[in-house]
């Protein structure tokens, strides 16, 4: 237990290792936490270190999360309201590859230089990929025409990808998984809708509009309020920008919770490989969860 509690600190935190070994011996916070006396042993960053090997060798963060949402529904937090499902880019430490190790990667080989030098290919992450986030650009209503107008942007971003699906109701993650960062995010859909959320209605950007997910939905007797693509070329029509716009009043939940894990929890990925990297991410979503019920606990009760 003392070894997840400090897991948890960690996700919460976004401590690597040597730091979250500094910062219990710092913070009396961390020690009252943890169950730590002024005078316990506390432990390094390598026992750290090892004992998340060993949740990586065992597979055991989806286990982990299994029970935990299990007792959210014992406590009676059920997943209710139908699903909001999105994903987020997870930054991980870019590499420094020549250009014949970068189309080895891409073909699922190990780099020739690397196989000589067994502790560079260590420091490979051969499973993280390069993405494109592309931002649009909003013009208010009634600017200056003459006025510089903004652009919109792409930015390139290296690491993994997190796909979650929350409950309306509670804003609890019910379903994840993880991904280099090129994978797209409709194809996650169904790994990710449950099917034990008490209501139909599933949620989720452009990204996820296509015959094949509608399909899916369809047969799930699950009802897609998935945002509408715009025609190419075409202007926008009224009617399916009010029922967007209506939409996004739902959707902008989970995008509160991706602002969190960012900026709060300050999320990133230290490790190499997807293995390593799921336990992170997964981590992550578990101590988001732990705050989640934490406030819902300490809300007053409805009058």
């Amino acid at each position: 237990m003392l070894m997840f509690k400090i897991l948890v600190l960690q996700a919460l935190y976004s401590l690597s290792d040597e730091a979250t070994e500094f910062q219990i011996k710092d913070r009396l916070s961390f020690q009252r936490f943890l169950g730590l006396g002024l005078d316990g042993t506390v432990p390094d960053a390598t026992t750290v270190w090892l004992f998340r090997e060993r949740l990586v060798k065992a597979r055991a963060i989806d286990r982990l999360f299994a029970r935990f949402d299990a007792a959210l529904t014992d406590r009676g937090y059920l997943a209710m309201g139908g699903q909001i499902i999105d994903a987020t880019v997870v930054p991980a430490p870019k590499q420094r590859n020549t250009e014949v190790e970068k189309m080895a990667i891409k073909e699922g080989c190990v780099p020739e230089a690397c196989q000589v030098k067994p502790a560079k290919l260590r420091q490979k992450d051969r499973d993280a990929r390069w993405s494109v986030k592309y931002t649009k650009a909003k013009v208010k209503e009634g600017a200056d025409p003459k006025a510089f107008k903004p652009v919109d942007l792409a930015i390139p971003m290296f690491g993994y990808k997190n796909h979650i699906g929350i409950d309306r109701t509670h804003g609890l993650i019910r379903t994840w998984d993880a991904s280099a960062a090129n994978a797209h995010d409709g194809a996650r859909l169904p790994d990710v809708v449950s099917k034990d959320n008490t209501g139909s209605g599933v949620w989720a950007d452009t990204a996820y509009r296509s015959k094949k997910n509608e399909a899916f939905l369809a047969k799930g007797m699950f009802t897609s309020h998935i945002h509408q693509k715009k025609l190419p070329r075409r202007p926008m029509p009224e009617r399916i920008a009010r029922a967007n716009a209506k939409r996004s009043a739902v959707r902008s939940a989970v995008e509160h919770l991706f602002a969190g894990q960012k900026h709060r929890m300050g999320l990133v990925v230290r490790t190499i490989g997807i293995a390593r990297a799921r336990i992170k991410i997964g981590m992550a979503n578990l101590a988001y969860n732990f705050q989640r019920l934490a406030w819902l606990e300490g809300r007053p009760a409805p009058a």
